[in-house]
């Protein structure tokens, strides 16, 4: 299961807060269609723009969804767009049509002609996407009329170019924003007046400014309007706030923008407005290199010890390169004062501290048990070992994967343990222990497990069975080492195919329920 810790924190955030209705309990005024299989092109095809959710009655994140999306079917009735949903436990044929592989799967329609939905899962959201795709991708406007369509969303980029679509610009501005549609509302203006609205002082040649619902409603583009990259970049980096709340709506906003995410936590709206102001001027002062956010602690305090700080200890900060999985967290013993941030800060940027790795102490004669438990310390040492084939299972306590694997892991261990000299059989507690930046490798979900081949350290993944068969098969043929492939005992085989036949479909299952 591919999931960050922080998107697992969020998914757990989303489920305080919604409630735990069931996608089923649609009354009779019920503005969501219920489509089946007999029906669905009849009531789907004829319509240019349609949302409808593929679902399953007994998927909890549906049952959150439900509320939200009744109420965003209502809000957007009265603007022609139709939601609909089917529930694939009846209409299972219909739904692997589609290639729902998880619930819910939201996919928006264009006379019949499936898309996928990256939408949220809030009212709010959920009909700001769909009125995105009720529009053009680049809609021409009137100067007059850019307040109102600029106040349709958080964001709006918006051009003038004086010759319309007779230019270079048009075409990459249009290129830009069929590639962004999903993100933005983009709109464009052969009148002088628009010029003059953005700011721009040449009314003969093209502009482009973002307009915004926070921080400084409208910021010009001081780039060429053919320079498509740059104004990409431009409008990335002007689409989020100088300094906002992290939630898990906005997360993967700050993770796919590229640049560092520093975290301000704080446990009271006293604490929040003590620091803040001056945290928000080091955040304007550093915007083109980083993302500052505030984090509430009463919500996401858990997130702390992801970035080696202390839980229970605010306020706190810290800075993350999440892509690296690196972290810089900020002396808690220090106020956490403008001045000190901005040192703090000031010498991330110039590289004079280092990130901090989080590990437990290596455990006592770890090399004497059927498989080593590695620590961030002795991950190095032991896993990147040239001398020796590592295989290792990077895990979580909490993940029933991962408990469902141990006895076969160990297992495992024991079958290789008269080849130690080869061959080493580990795993490690990421919850607990950070991967070294010279591992070359980012672990995603639980449980990974990879083959460190000795000689060079290539990495090879593992994809197949969790069988204690399939395990020592794998290593076989991919160990670098010249080893002895041991006999699996006929009882772990009749054991192995027990388990794929009685935990295959619980499992999957409940990989759907997570997605």
């Amino acid at each position: 299961m591919k999931l960050t810790h922080f998107s697992l924190l969020a998914a757990s955030a989303l489920a305080v807060f919604a409630r735990a209705e069931s996608a089923d309990t649609a009354t009779d005024a019920s503005d969501v269609l219920v489509l089946g299989g007999s029906d669905f092109k009849d009531v789907v095809n004829p319509e240019k723009l349609m949302l409808v959710e593929f679902y399953a009655p007994w998927c909890g994140h549906c049952k959150q969804l439900a509320p939200e999306y009744e109420k965003a079917a209502t809000t957007l009735k009265a603007e022609s767009i139709k939601l609909g949903k089917v529930d694939c436990t009846e209409h299972r044929e219909l739904c692997d049509s589609f290639q729902v592989q998880g619930f819910p799967t939201m996919k928006v329609f264009r006379e019949g002609k499936a898309y996928d939905y990256n939408g949220g899962r809030t009212e709010d959201t959920i009909v700001k996407y769909m009125r995105k795709q009720s529009l053009p991708a680049f809609s021409q406007l009137k100067a007059a009329g850019i307040a109102d369509f600029a106040k349709k969303d958080r964001l709006a980029v918006i051009a003038y170019l004086p010759k319309g679509k007779d230019s270079a610009e048009f075409k990459a501005i249009e290129q830009l924003a069929n590639q962004h549609r999903d993100d933005f509302l983009f709109g464009y203006s052969t009148e002088a007046a628009a010029a003059k609205d953005m700011g721009a002082k040449d009314t003969d040649k093209p502009a482009l400014a973002v307009y915004r619902q926070f921080d400084e409603p409208k910021v010009l583009f001081d780039g060429s309007l053919a320079d498509e990259a740059a104004m990409a970049a431009f409008i990335k980096r002007e689409s989020i706030p100088t300094m906002d709340e992290v939630t898990p709506e906005n997360y993967m906003t700050y993770v796919n923008s590229g640049v560092p995410l520093a975290f301000f936590f704080y446990d009271t709206p006293e604490t929040r407005n003590k620091y803040g102001p001056g945290i928000e001027k080091v955040a304007r002062k550093y915007k083109k290199s980083m993302h500052f956010v505030y984090c509430d602690a009463g919500k996401y305090g858990a997130h702390a010890d992801t970035l080696a700080l202390k839980s229970n200890t605010w306020p706190a900060f810290a800075i993350n390169e999440v892509e690296q999985g690196l972290k810089w967290p900020f002396d808690q013993t220090v106020e956490p004062t403008e001045d000190k941030i901005a040192e703090f800060v000031t010498k991330y940027i110039n590289k004079e501290i280092d990130p901090t790795l989080k590990s437990e102490e290596p455990p006592k004669d770890a090399e004497k048990a059927d498989v080593y438990q590695v620590v961030g310390k002795t991950f190095k040492e032991v896993v990147l070992n040239k001398n020796k084939d590592v295989f290792i299972e990077f895990y979580a306590p909490w993940c029933g994967h991962c408990k469902k694997l141990a006895p076969t892991f160990e297992s495992l261990g024991k079958l290789f343990k008269d080849q130690a000299d080869k061959v080493t059989i580990a795993k490690l507690d990421l919850t607990e222990n950070d991967l070294p930046p010279n591992s070359g490798d980012r672990v995603e979900g639980f449980p990974t497990l990879r083959l460190y081949k000795a000689k060079d350290n290539a990495v090879v993944e593992y994809n197949g069975d969790r069988s204690l068969e399939d395990l020592v098969s794998f290593i076989g043929k991919n160990a670098a080492n010249k080893i002895k492939v041991p006999e699996v005992p006929k009882e772990d085989k009749k054991e192995g195919e027990a388990k794929k036949d009685a935990e295959g479909k619980k499992e999957g299952e409940a990989e759907r329920d997570e997605l």
